[in-house]
């Protein structure tokens, strides 16, 4: 089965990172993730931008070119970036804006209205939301609102699944990544989700798992194959967010 890897991290000390909340991450390059990723059917994926990466771009580049036209970005960016920026980084394979509310590292969610209409309006990119799903009722009626949004980690806590559930049941992604960083019961989570929207859940390795209590392993993959049929997890493991990333009004 072919996997589309919704979540995953680049760590070149070749261009800046900053240590984030007393951490500083391990370098893990392209030929690091290919090398580890190598005894899976891994054809596209989602490099996301860390906390530790602040609005730096060039790793992003550069680690998109070397992975190729099957691979996207998702940046973190100030909100007073230019047009002509998003529209360059788009031409590069950046496809999604990142708000980290649990680590920090990119802007407010302060403006998360206002920015994230303003990159799907030009280029058709959704947002993503490093967030406990605890806190999503506070901001619960400007997501419903928003044209395109997904959660990190299974919204990463128990008391917040009944929270993000609603949310999916309304359209919002949910990253299927993290398993050894939440603080719930997973198996129970995706098939809540799954019920919610079968085109909700993204996976992703969250390769090399930054601060995770337990790293990603390839049981991850097996648990999803074990819970659900070949057709629901072929839409987890690939179909859903390789169409999530690859929509665009541009």
């Amino acid at each position: 089965m072919e996997i589309f890897d919704a979540h995953f991290h680049i760590i070149d000390f070749d261009f800046p990172v900053k240590e984030n909340q007393g951490y500083i991450p391990p370098s893990y390059v392209v030929e690091d993730y290919i090398y580890e990723t190598a005894d899976f059917n891994v054809t596209g994926g989602a490099i996301v931008s860390g906390s530790f990466q602040g609005f730096d771009q060039g790793y992003l580049v550069n680690a998109l070119a070397q992975m190729g036209p099957t691979f996207y970005g998702v940046t973190q960016l100030p909100y007073t970036v230019k047009d002509e920026e998003i529209l360059t980084l788009h031409d590069k394979g950046v496809r999604a804006l990142r708000f980290n509310i649990k680590r920090g590292g990119s802007e407010d969610i302060s403006k998360l209205d206002y920015f994230s209409r303003r990159v799907f309006d030009l280029v058709g990119w959704h947002s993503e939301l490093y967030i406990d799903a605890q806190e999503l009722p506070e901001i619960a009626p400007i997501l419903q609102r928003l044209p395109a949004i997904s959660i990190d980690h299974l919204g990463l806590s128990e008391k917040g699944l009944p929270h993000l559930v609603k949310l999916v049941e309304q359209g919002i992604r949910v990253k299927a990544t993290g398993f050894g960083r939440v603080e719930l019961n997973v198996e129970h989570a995706l098939k809540e989700i799954y019920k919610a929207n079968p085109d909700a859940l993204l996976f992703g390795t969250d390769l090399p798992s930054t601060r995770a209590k337990r790293p990603f392993k390839a049981t991850d993959i097996a648990l999803i194959q074990e819970l659900f049929d070949a057709k629901a997890s072929e839409k987890i493991l690939f179909s859903n967010a390789r169409t999530w990333y690859t929509r665009t009004n541009r």
